[in-house]
C-alpha cells in the first residue's frame, strides 16, 4: 500500500471559526466519545497532589511561623481546599489556598526548621491529645511530595513543564537500547513535537517526530547514560550527517546538564512494561504503527531483554522482512493468530502471497513455524469502555502527524476502534487504534489547545430547508421541513418522509392545536436526522413537553438496538434532556412510528411513513381523551425517572441493556362514579380497578395512583412514587406541599381510599 504523507496546513483554505463541534454533532445526528473516555488527557491536567495527601500550611488566626498539618479535600487546578487534622468529617472550618502564593511544605518540614507547631483553636478545642496526634501523623508517612510543593514542578501541570526549548530523549523504536536526544518545539496539550538534535535544518520528516509526553520511549535527559543505552541519532538521520558531526551531537547530549523542570517525576504516570513470554520465530497477528490500516502476519524476529521484543511484518510468504517496530507484553496492535477470525475482521495476507484463501494453519505448516501462544498476550477481558460505533473525536492522522482530524469510529472490537479520518485531502483508509491511544482526543481538544483541527469542509448533511407547501385542496399554507442528506435516495439509512396526520387521535399528551400547527410531513432524509426531528416537533406540541420527554425516554430495555439521541424540553422556566432511541434503518421506520403512537397512547396512525388522506383506519376520530385505556393504553413494565431539569445532562448516554423479569399486562381504567357505586366516593373521584396482585404492586410501586394525576407536584417536583404515598399523613401533606387544611383534607381522603381499595381486593 503506497501512501504518502498528506501536505501541510499551509494553505488548506480551512478556517477554525468555520467549524463548530455542536452544530456538527447535531447536523450529523451523532454523539461525542465522553472526555473522561481519553485517560492521558486527564492525567496531563493534573498537578501531582491528589485528596488524602497530607502536607503541613501556616496556620491561620494563630502567630506568625505557627505551622500545622492539613489534609488535601479536593483539587482545582492549582488551587487545594484543605482541612486541619483534628477535625475528622467536620468540614465547616475548610479552607481554599493557591499552590502558588500559600506557604505549604511536606510533612516533617516544621519540625526539622524548628518551627512552631501548633494546631489552630478549633482542633485544641477538641484533642487536647494534639500533640500525640501530631506524632501519629509524622510516623505515618503519607505527606504529598516535596517536589511538589516546592521548586519548578510546584503548582504546575505537565503543560505548564514541558515547555518549547526543553530537552529530552527517545529511546529507537527499532531497538531500545539505542537513544537519542531531541528538543522540544512545541506542547500541545501534551502533544509534543520534538526535532531530534543535531537534526536541524534536515527535511521535516525526518527531523522531527509527534509524541504524547506519556509515551514509554520519552525520558528526561541524562537517562541513556544512567540506563546503558548507547546514544545513538535515529537511523533516517545517520546518513544526513557525517560521523564526525554526529559525534559532535553525541558529546553535547552527553555532556548537556539536567534540566529542574523534565525530571523522572514528570513521567511517573507512564504505563509500567511488563515482563513477556515471547520467543524468536514466533507468528502472530499485528498493526504496523506506521500505516495502522490492516492486520496482517508477523514474526517476533529478535528478544531484546525479558521487557522488549522485536516484532517484523511478513512479506512474500513466510519471510519477515517489511517494516519492524519494538513491542513489549501490552503492546497496542499485537493479536493471537485467529483473532481477526474470531472477531470477525479480515485478516491482510502478506504482500506476495500464493493463494487465494489464507489459513493459518496452511500458512504455519508452511513457514515450519509456531504461533505465538495465548499465554503471551493479556488476558481477554471484557471490554469496559465507552467508544461506540458512530461516535465522534479527533485523532491525529498516522501518514502527517502534524494534523489532527474529526474522526468517526466506523467498528469496535475488544479494546480496538477502527476510525474514518474527515477533512483528508487524499483518501486514507480507515485506522485502527486502542482505546488507550495518546494520539486520539475529545471533542473540541484542539479549540481547547488553540492548535488546528483538519474538518470536512462539506459537511455530509445540509442544515434544514424550510419551504412553504400549500396543501391540495386546502387554502392555508403549511411550513415544511424537508432534509437533503448527502447521497439521498432509497438507500439503507434513507428515511422517506414522515406525515403528520392531523385528523388522528392526538391522545392525552399532545395537544390537538398545536398538532394540526406542525408541517404536513419532514423528510425524506437521514432516518436519524428525520426522526430526531419527528420526535422534537412532537415533544413541543404536548401539554407538558417534559411528560412526553419521559415517555419516550430510553430505558433499560432497548427496544429496536438503534441510535441513542439526546433529545430537548422546556417547561414552565426548565430545561430537561433525555436520551431517546431511533431507529437508523428504513426497514424499521414505519414500525418504530407506530410503536411510538402507542406509547404516547394516540392513534398509531398520527404521524408515520402513511399519509391518511379520509376516514383513519383505526376509526379513531370517535374516542376521547377519558377512552384511551384499552386499545392505546400503556402496558409500562417499568417508570422512567423524570428527565434532568435545569441543568445539562449529556454525558450519562444510552443505559445498559439489561435481562429483565416479565411480568403480566395489564392497565388501568379512569371512570367516573356510577350511580350504583358500593361506595361513598364523591361524584367525580377516580377509581382504581387492577387485574391481579401483581398488577397492583408493580403500579403501586411506580406511582402509577391516581392522586398523583390530580396533585401533578407529586410526580414532577417531589418525586413521591407509590411506597412513599403510603407514609403520607395530613401535616406532612401540609408542609411538604404548601396545601391549606381544605385540599390537604381531601387528598388524605384519596390516600386512604387507595389502601382500603387495595386492602378489600388483595387482603385474603
Amino acid at each position: 500500500m503506497n501512501l504518502e504523507p498528506l501536505e501541510s496546513d499551509e494553505g488548506s483554505g480551512q478556517d477554525d471559526s468555520d467549524f463548530n463541534w455542536d452544530e456538527y454533532l447535531e447536523e450529523c445526528g451523532a454523539s461525542a466519545v465522553p472526555h473522561h473516555a481519553f485517560k492521558h488527557v486527564d492525567l496531563s491536567l493534573q498537578t501531582g497532589l491528589t485528596p488524602g495527601m497530607k502536607l503541613e500550611v501556616c496556620v491561620r488566626g494563630e502567630p506568625e511561623g505557627t505551622y500545622w498539618v492539613a489534609n488535601i479535600i479536593t483539587t482545582c487546578g492549582q488551587l487545594l481546599l484543605l482541612r486541619y487534622e483534628g477535625y475528622h468529617d467536620d468540614r465547616r472550618a475548610d479552607f481554599w489556598c493557591d499552590i502558588m502564593t500559600a506557604d505549604l511544605h511536606p510533612v516533617g518540614w516544621g519540625k526539622q526548621q524548628g518551627r512552631i507547631m501548633r494546631p489552630p483553636e478549633g482542633v485544641r478545642e477538641r484533642r487536647e491529645d494534639w500533640e500525640a496526634l501530631l506524632e501519629k501523623v509524622l510516623s505515618e508517612g503519607c505527606s504529598a511530595p516535596a517536589n511538589l510543593l516546592e521548586g519548578p514542578h510546584r503548582g504546575k501541570n505537565p503543560l505548564d513543564l514541558l515547555c518549547p526549548g526543553s530537552s529530552v530523549e527517545l529511546q529507537d523504536s527499532e531497538d531500545p537500547g539505542l537513544a537519542w536526544g531531541a528538543v522540544i518545539k512545541e506542547n500541545v496539550g501534551g502533544r509534543l513535537r520534538l526535532v531530534y538534535s543535531g537534526a536541524e535544518g534536515l527535511p521535516q520528516m525526518y527531523a522531527q517526530r509527534w509524541v504524547f509526553y506519556l509515551h514509554p520511549f520519552l525520558h528526561p535527559p541524562g537517562w541513556a547514560i544512567e540506563n546503558g543505552c548507547t546514544l545513538t541519532p535515529p537511523a533516517v538521520l545517520r546518513g544526513l550527517r557525517s560521523e564526525e558531526e554526529w559525534n559532535e551531537v553525541r558529546q553535547r547530549i552527553g555532556a548537556q546538564p539536567p534540566d529542574g523542570a523534565v525530571t523522572n517525576e514528570l513521567f511517573k504516570e507512564k504505563p509500567t512494561i511488563s515482563a513477556h513470554c515471547f520467543t524468536e520465530g514466533m507468528k502472530l497477528e499485528a498493526v504496523n504503527p506506521a500505516a495502522p490500516f490492516s492486520i496482517s502476519p508477523a514474526t517476533v524476529t529478535k528478544v531484546f531483554s525479558d521487557q522488549y521484543f522485536l516484532v517484523e511484518m511478513d512479506v512474500q510468504g513466510c519471510v519477515a522482512a517489511g517494516p519492524s517496530f519494538v513491542c513489549h507484553r501490552d503492546s497496542a496492535g499485537i493479536f493471537p493468530t485467529q483473532w481477526s477470525l474470531k472477531n470477525g475482521v479480515q485478516l491482510s495476507p502478506p504482500p506476495g502471497y500464493q493463494g487465494q484463501d489464507f489459513d493459518w494453519a496452511d500458512y504455519l505448516k508452511q513457514c515450519g513455524a509456531e504461533a505465538a501462544p495465548q499465554h503471551c498476550f493479556p488476558p481477554v477481558s471484557r471490554p469496559d469502555h465507552e467508544f461506540m460505533e458512530s461516535m465522534k473525536l479527533e485523532a491525529a492522522n498516522p501518514l502527517s502527524p502534524e494534523h489532527i482530524h474529526v474522526a468517526t469510529v466506523i467498528r469496535v472490537r475488544g479494546q480496538h476502534i477502527w476510525l474514518h479520518l474527515e477533512g483528508v485531502k487524499q483518501p486514507v483508509p480507515d485506522i485502527i487504534v486502542h482505546i488507550d491511544s495518546m494520539d486520539i482526543f475529545p471533542v473540541s481538544w484542539c479549540e481547547t489547545n488553540g492548535y488546528s483541527l483538519r474538518y470536512p469542509t462539506k459537511p455530509q448533511v445540509q442544515k434544514q430547508r424550510r419551504v412553504a407547501v400549500v396543501l391540495p385542496g386546502e387554502n392555508f399554507i403549511v411550513k415544511a421541513h424537508l432534509y437533503i442528506s448527502a447521497g439521498q435516495g432509497n438507500g439503507k439509512y434513507s428515511c422517506p418522509k414522515i406525515y403528520f396526520n392531523h385528523r388522528c387521535f392526538s391522545g392525552p399528551y399532545l395537544n390537538k392545536g398545536r398538532i394540526a400547527e406542525l408541517p404536513q410531513c419532514v423528510g425524506p432524509g437521514s432516518c436519524v436526522l428525520v426522526l430526531k426531528e419527528v420526535l422534537t416537533l412532537l415533544i413541543n406540541a404536548a401539554y407538558k413537553p417534559s411528560r412526553v420527554l419521559r415517555e419516550l425516554q430510553l430505558d433499560e430495555e432497548s427496544r429496536w438496538q438503534g441510535h441513542g439521541e439526546t433529545l430537548k424540553a422546556k417547561y414552565k422556566g426548565k430545561s430537561y434532556r433525555a436520551t431517546v432511541e431511533v431507529v437508523r434503518t428504513a426497514d424499521q421506520v414505519a414500525e418504530f412510528c407506530r410503536k411510538t403512537c402507542i406509547r404516547l397512547e394516540c392513534c398509531p396512525n398520527l404521524f408515520g411513513p402513511r399519509m391518511v388522506l379520509g376516514r383513519c383506519s383505526e376509526n379513531c376520530s370517535v374516542l376521547t381523551k377519558t377512552k384511551y385505556t384499552h386499545y392505546y393504553g400503556k402496558k409500562k413494565s417499568k417508570r422512567i425517572g423524570r428527565p434532568p431539569g435545569g441543568h445539562t445532562n449529556l454525558e450519562s448516554g444510552v443505559r445498559k441493556v439489561g435481562k429483565r423479569r416479565k411480568r403480566k399486562k395489564h392497565f388501568f381504567v379512569h371512570k367516573k362514579k356510577r350511580s350504583n357505586s358500593l361506595d361513598n366516593t364523591p361524584a367525580g373521584s377516580p377509581q382504581v380497578f387492577y387485574t391481579d396482585r401483581a398488577s397492583w404492586a408493580d403500579d403501586f410501586k411506580l406511582g402509577v395512583i391516581l392522586p398523583s394525576c390530580c396533585f401533578p407536584c407529586f410526580k414532577e417536583s417531589l418525586e413521591i412514587d407509590g411506597q412513599a404515598l403510603l407514609l403520607l399523613t395530613l401535616p406532612t401533606v401540609q408542609e411538604c406541599m404548601g396545601l391549606k387544611l381544605g385540599p390537604a383534607v381531601k387528598l388524605c381522603h384519596h390516600i386512604e381510599r387507595v389502601k382500603l381499595a387495595f386492602y378489600q381486593q388483595f387482603a385474603s
